[in-house]
């Protein structure tokens, strides 16, 4: 199995972090990329540095906010000139924000939409004049179920911005194919446990209309999604497996790689909508005569 370099987006906790270390232990050079790693994130990168050394993994931090051009070029550059190839992008960051979506401002969804999207894209603008000239790479997008699953109440700006992600995944996938590089989507359900994503999440910041939302006919809603979203997840759901799952599909030959691969402890519908639409992608293409798009250049 070849050692790949990979960089991981939003590695500080959560998928980002369990992927980032699940790599590195299976014989990768992995860069956990996060924000601030000289100041809030510093305990977070001197922790990944000692697990590394613990377990004699190549495992590396390295400075890189997705909301900056310049830090997405400057991480990238650093990456390349340390190990003097990029191969493998998971493109993990993101945040999740909970509350009524006409409470959000539109300021807030704007944030939703550069974290989740447009980050992805200052990443890949940095990175894929290095991919393409190499012929070679794979771009793993950690997307959700909620894009084409059930989608419970109160999770709108993330859904709509997690689905923005999903379409350019979906179309980057086609245009990147001739290049020589190769496209996962992996779709997680809804873990409730385990990586502080409902935790840490944002709530609106027009307070007086959260407050209209919860005294009207959708009081306790909020309670009972949440509440009803945990109930769906089986006692034994592990979020690790999302981390696993990706080591799976890095592992894999090029070009015998998946396109989408769900890991929904809860079955929430997801993965039958998503065959559904990947299907029709495919004969779409073969239609048009650019059937050969739906799989890496050969040598990629």
């Amino acid at each position: 199995m070849p050692n790949h370099v990979i960089l991981v987006t939003g590695a500080s906790s959560g998928f980002g972090l369990m992927t980032a270390r699940a790599l590195a232990e299976a014989g990768h050079t992995v860069y956990a990329s996060m924000r601030d790693t000289a100041g809030r994130n510093a305990p977070r990168a001197a922790e990944a540095a000692a697990w590394a050394a613990e377990r004699g993994a190549d495992l590396r931090t390295v400075e890189l906010d997705v909301q900056s051009d310049a830090s997405a070029e400057a991480g990238v550059s650093r990456v390349l000139a340390e190990a003097g190839r990029l191969d493998v992008i998971v493109h993990n960051a993101g945040h999740m924000v909970f509350g009524p979506a006409e409470a959000f401002t539109p300021e807030q969804f704007v944030q939703q939409y550069d974290v989740n999207v447009l980050g992805a894209q200052r990443v890949n603008r940095a990175a894929l004049p290095h991919m393409r000239r190499q012929g070679r790479g794979l771009l793993v997008w950690v997307g959700s179920s909620s894009t084409r699953g059930g989608t419970p109440p109160f999770l709108g700006p993330y859904f709509a911005a997690k689905a923005a992600m999903d379409s350019l995944a979906v179309t980057y996938a086609g245009e990147l194919a001739r290049w020589g590089i190769e496209t996962t989507i992996v779709v997680p359900g809804a873990f409730t446990k385990g990586t502080n994503h409902f935790a840490h999440a944002g709530k609106p910041t027009d307070t007086a209309r959260v407050e209209e939302y919860e005294a009207g006919p959708y009081a306790g809603v909020a309670d009972r999604a949440l509440k009803g979203l945990a109930a769906l997840e089986p006692a034994d759901a592990d979020p690790a497996e999302v981390a696993r799952a990706i080591v799976r599909v890095v592992d894999a030959p090029s070009g015998k790689r998946p396109f989408r691969v769900h890991v929904d402890p809860s079955q929430d519908g997801a993965e039958v909508v998503n065959g559904v639409a990947d299907r029709v992608r495919r004969e779409m293409f073969r239609n048009i005569g650019l059937a050969d798009l739906l799989s890496p250049r050969a040598g990629g």
